[in-house]
């Protein structure tokens, strides 16, 4: 006997797909509870399945070797139309399902027991459920098993769509916080434009690095789609080629990143630390008309990383006096991002430039 559709089935698919379970691969997490469930029950057959528009299937099952049946076969497919758990003693004795093929077989299906997973608009999209080959009755307990395994297993999955909700909503927030900076920085750039003042010019060049910096993270964001883990040699190469346009031609930089993935927070004071280096280096280390090599490195240092930043101007030890009494701008907004991040940084130099290493190892 083929189940009648649910009454709101277009609303109950929806909702199902909505959690992004259907033909995932197996996972041990779930193959564990339908294991647990049959050994509780003491039954050959447990299955986590989920009913689709025209099949069965199984996100992990003990006792069948398949993934998937057909709606015409379904037990559960009546059961979803019923209460939060049932339990059919003797399937022949049941009118639903006294000529279901999986019943009426030699070694066919006698006794079934299943409790509803429901989401989160409370409509059923499958069961928990357990059978066996001959008629019988679950205990007390093997029936609060099911119901009380049946809710953890709603659980995880209401877990999980709220996860992919709340990454999708970040997405939404990183590319209009992209999108928003871009913005500013246009505008910026059309004010220096038309600003006579070589100071004014060089400021609003100060706040385009500071800017790109920013873009920079936040692209490295976007296209990772994720705010845990940044490859950090894509992220130096975002705010490189942010950075270079706003230094004088003939400015280069010298990149070498080994492969580290660092978190977000992180990332952020990365991008903002080269920016202040770079654009400190070309006004102070170059001169006003000399050029240089601004060299990057950086990779994995213990369980975090490192990065280390040198120029080859005329900066030498007075120069790294200065700059540990904190008198500069740019030097005081490195020790603080790197304080913000649990790291400390550390200026040298060796006659020839100035060099600063932070590392987190």
């Amino acid at each position: 006997m083929l189940a009648h559709p649910h009454p709101r089935q277009d609303d109950r698919l929806e909702s199902l797909r909505a959690y992004g379970i259907l033909d995932t691969p197996q996972e041990k997490e779930f193959d564990d509870i339908v294991a647990l469930v049959a050994a509780i029950c003491e039954v050959p057959v447990a299955v986590i399945n989920f009913i689709d528009r025209d099949r069965q299937w199984f996100k992990a099952e003990v006792g069948l070797g398949v993934r998937s049946t057909p709606l015409e076969t379904s037990l559960c497919s009546h059961v979803i139309l019923e209460h939060d758990f049932v339990e059919i003693p003797d399937t022949l004795a049941d009118p639903r399902m006294c000529d279901n093929p999986l019943c009426t077989a030699d070694q066919g299906f006698r006794f079934y027991a299943g409790a509803l997973l429901v989401g989160r608009e409370g409509l059923p999209l499958g069961t928990l459920c357990v059978l066996d080959t001959r008629p019988r009755i679950l205990t007390d307990v093997q029936r609060e098993t099911l119901r009380v395994v049946a809710a953890r297993v709603m659980s995880e999955l209401d877990l999980r769509l709220a996860l992919r909700e709340q990454d999708v909503l970040r997405r939404e927030i990183d590319h209009r916080v992209k999108n928003s900076l871009a913005s500013v920085a246009a505008i910026v750039e059309l004010q220096k434009m038309r600003s006579p003042s070589t100071e004014v010019q060089s400021a609003l060049n100060q706040v385009l690095a500071r800017l790109g910096a920013l873009e920079a993270l936040h692209e490295e964001l976007h296209q990772e789609g994720t705010d845990r883990l940044v490859s950090l040699q894509r992220l130096v190469d975002r705010a490189v080629a942010k950075l270079s346009p706003l230094l004088r031609d003939n400015i280069a930089f010298d990149v070498t990143i080994d492969p580290v993935e660092i978190a977000s927070d992180e990332a952020n004071a990365v991008a903002l630390v080269i920016n202040e280096f770079a654009t400190n280096s070309a006004k102070h280390a170059f001169g006003s008309d000399e050029g240089g090599t601004i060299t990057i490195i950086g990779g994995p240092s213990g369980r975090s990383f490192k990065l280390m930043c040198s120029d080859d101007g005329s900066g030498d030890d007075a120069a790294v006096g200065r700059i540990g009494a904190s008198r500069g701008l740019g030097a005081r907004v490195i020790e603080t991002l790197a304080r913000s991040i649990g790291a400390q940084a550390r200026w040298s130099s060796n006659g020839n430039g100035i060099r600063l290493e932070i590392d987190k190892g």
